[in-house]
């Protein structure tokens, strides 16, 4: 078992030579927990409306300028037919924290999709209530992502302002997944201003403690519209007005040497250690990946332990107004001419693709540990 202190010491290892241990051991592991078969999840931006205000993100509340969509049953139900088609074994619903979306509107869109494809569902719609979380599961959704961007309670705070008054607990909510029934999924942001070595370490050592399925990371990537993006990029003033009112200062990148760098060596490197923490899970090698190296981003994350990868599914109308980032990589592609690009690349790494649902070995061991 990795430590802590391990963690933190290839966190802070430069060079290729010197990490081709942390590579090799990452890709063995992978290898034997997983497989050499990689997922395709078809991913289906529904909804770019958001009801939050965080600093980071370009589909905040806040933001002008931004034309909002929300897309309609029957369009999902078309990309979920066109997923069964492209041969893919799971559907990801993703959308801002949009309550236009109702807890009705979303079960029945699950249930049918459940009914009328062989298709898992994963659902990432931010933080709901309770009651709604448990009537979609009943519904027929198998797998909830919902990232905590980072661990360190001050530094979230200040990046993620509260929805009227009430405090995000994304990691308690986290719990309240798994006793749902859910296959559970998180991540973090790589290299957000005020993320240091020791918290990225600690978040980490995190996904180890949550025993998660699913493990989403990639880099920050300012938006020049948010407040956070004026800050990285040093267009705009420190300070910001979330939804209280209170004036919450934005975090700065640390000194030199402290500050986390978003940047791909680094995310390959905490997707590395990922693996070799949670062996059994699903993760990605992500759109913000191939978006800061697009000629081989994705084939290094799936090289660094990775074993999903998510074609985009949304119609071209909606694609480049789910803009939670700029320039973000294949927004011009149809799915059919995503599809063909992955196979491709997963074939020139000697792999292939996986056929069927794809469910977390975790998911299979831990069933085995409750009827024991």
């Amino acid at each position: 078992m990795i430590s802590r202190d391990e963690v933190l010491g290839w966190l802070r290892t430069e060079g290729e030579a010197d990490l081709a241990p942390l590579w090799e051991r990452a890709d063995r592991v992978r290898r034997e927990t997983v497989g050499d078969a990689v997922h395709l999840r078809g991913l289906v931006e529904i909804s770019n409306h958001c009801v939050r205000e965080c600093a980071y993100c370009g589909l905040a509340a806040g933001r002008d300028g931004l034309g909002r969509y929300r897309m309609s049953a029957e369009e999902v139900l078309a990309c979920a037919r066109l997923a069964v088609g492209l041969g893919y074994g799971t559907l990801v619903l993703q959308a801002g924290e949009d309550y236009g979306l109702t807890a009705d509107w979303v079960e029945a869109l699950v249930r049918r999709v459940r009914e009328e494809t062989p298709l898992a569902v994963t659902l990432s719609l931010g933080e709901r209530r309770d009651e709604e979380l448990a009537r979609w599961r009943r519904a027929g959704a198998d797998r909830y992502l919902l990232r905590f961007e980072t661990g360190n309670r001050a530094l979230y705070e200040r990046i993620h302002p509260p929805l009227g008054g009430r405090t995000s607990d994304r990691l308690a909510q986290l719990g309240r997944l798994r006793e749902l029934g859910y296959e559970v999924g998180s991540g973090i942001l790589i290299g957000i201003p005020g993320q240091s070595w020791e918290d990225l370490a600690d978040d980490l050592v995190r996904f180890r403690d949550l025993d998660l399925d699913m493990i989403g990371l990639g880099p920050y990537l300012p938006h020049p519209e948010t407040p956070l993006g004026r800050v990285a990029l040093g267009t705009g003033e420190e300070g910001a007005e979330p939804e209280d009112g209170g004036g919450t200062a934005l975090p700065r990148p640390l000194p030199p040497g402290h500050q986390v760098p978003a940047d791909e060596t680094t995310t390959l490197k905490a997707l590395a250690l990922a693996r070799l923490l949670c062996p059994e899970a699903n993760i990605p090698s992500t759109t913000a990946l191939a978006t800061l190296d697009p000629a081989r981003g994705r084939e290094l994350g799936l090289r660094r332990g990775a074993n999903v990868v998510m074609p985009n599914l949304t119609p071209p109308a909606y694609r480049a107004a789910y803009e939670i980032y700029p320039g973000k990589a294949c927004v011009g592609e149809t799915a059919e001419v995503c599809q063909s690009c992955l196979q491709a690349r997963i074939a020139g790494l000697g792999r292939r693709v996986a056929r069927g649902r794809g469910d977390a070995p975790a998911l299979a061991r831990r069933r085995r540990e409750e009827t024991r």
